[in-house]
């Protein structure tokens, strides 16, 4: 059956402005809609009046309909442009007196030529990964150690099962019919072109809620707190990054929850100063110690040794304790323990203590300064007395 002419159904003139097209469709329209006129023919009339102005009141669809009726905009037909585009019988001397730089034309390039077959990602999306900042001690660095942590995290609201709504509120959208798209059409020289995107009432869910959930408030979602245990290796540092697969948050449309990162911040330890798999101990003995040799006790991170200071031992300087330092975190044994040595100058001494130092400077063939004077005694000297 050959479909009625365009102006025909609104009753207009070929020549006719684009506000006699509109008054007479808004004419036409009011008389034939479903809600008014409840006539048998009413709902198939005013289809016709829709898809006649549809065409009419678009200047680009207008003028191919004027030119090749309705093989022009209607890709179905038989003969029409899209089924000649897709034969490879287009002749674009047809498309004299066009405007190729108009909207519809750059819509039809952007399709076929680089915009085609570009849809939204709809399927599965990993959940976003978490952060937790862990303190530790240098003991637990060194030794290992299991932790448990609180993290708040996103899951799935229990009383709605996620969905948002109370009880059976959800409905199928009424903008999309529950696709959660909207395909935008237009009618091009080339065949239909079809514009999809995101529904903007439900977000593309396809759902709708009337009354939210009332614990997650339509969400779908809850913030939870949860308990997770942590490993710590053998030899963590500062700024070490523990992976806990799966502990993030969840995904989206199916797809897997992101995963948990520990960061390791180790505290600072009121005897040890760690540098990278070493210790460094900085520990005090007497200039008779230095001077004569001893032996003193160092403590470490396994208890205390013994250190043999041998005699004229200078001020600062270092002795190795080999493998009393941290675990290596990757490889096999420890680092080093380094004992700093100060030297104490006593700023006291008796008069029996600095008679021993001047024989013993004496002995030593040292020549010390003669004895300052005392503030009284430069007193004395200054008035003659």
């Amino acid at each position: 059956m050959a479909k009625k002419d365009y102006y025909e159904i609104l009753g207009v003139s070929r020549d006719a402005t684009e506000e006699e097209i509109k008054k007479a469709y808004r004419k036409l329209a009011r008389q034939y809609h479903p809600d008014v006129n409840k006539s048998e023919d009413a709902q198939e009339k005013f289809k016709e009046i829709n898809e006649a102005y549809e065409v009419l009141s678009n200047p680009e669809k207008r003028a191919l309909y004027d030119k090749f009726g309705h093989a022009g905009v209607d890709p179905n037909s038989a003969g029409g442009f899209g089924q000649d585009f897709h034969q490879g019988n287009f002749d674009f001397g047809d498309f004299r007196g066009f405007d190729f730089g108009s909207d519809i034309f750059g819509d039809i390039f952007e399709s076929f030529f680089g915009g085609m077959g570009r849809r939204e990602n709809k399927g599965p999306v990993k959940g976003a990964d978490v952060r937790y900042d862990l303190e530790i001690t240098l003991e637990e660095a060194a030794f290992g150690a299991e932790k448990e942590i609180e993290i708040i995290r996103t899951e799935t609201c229990v009383k709605c099962g996620g969905t948002g709504a109370k009880g059976n509120s959800l409905r199928n959208c009424p903008v999309c019919n529950g696709t959660g798209q909207i395909r935008h059409e237009k009618m091009t020289p080339f065949g239909r072109y079809i514009n999809i995107t995101t529904c903007s009432r439900c977000g593309g869910s396809g759902k709708i809620i009337e009354e939210p959930c009332n614990v997650c408030g339509g969400r779908g979602y809850t913030r939870v707190p949860r308990k997770v245990k942590i490993k710590i290796p053998q030899g963590v540092d500062t700024g070490a990054k523990l992976r806990i697969s799966g502990e993030g948050e969840p995904g989206i449309r199916g797809g897997p929850p992101g995963d948990l990162y520990v960061v390791i911040h180790v505290k600072p330890h009121k005897l040890f100063v760690r540098q990278g798999d070493d210790l460094i101990y900085e520990t005090y003995i007497s200039f008779v110690q230095a001077a004569l040799g001893d032996e003193i006790e160092i403590p470490t991170l396994n208890g205390k040794v013994k250190l043999r200071i041998p005699e004229g031992t200078q001020p600062d300087t270092r002795f190795r304790i080999k493998g009393e330092g941290m675990p290596r975190l990757k490889g096999y044994g420890r680092g080093d323990l380094h004992v700093k040595v100060n030297v104490v100058i006593p700023k006291k001494l008796n008069e029996k203590q600095k008679e021993l130092l001047r024989k013993f400077a004496e002995i030593s063939g040292e020549e010390l300064a003669k004895h300052q004077k005392s503030f009284f005694d430069k007193m004395k000297d200054a008035f003659g007395v």
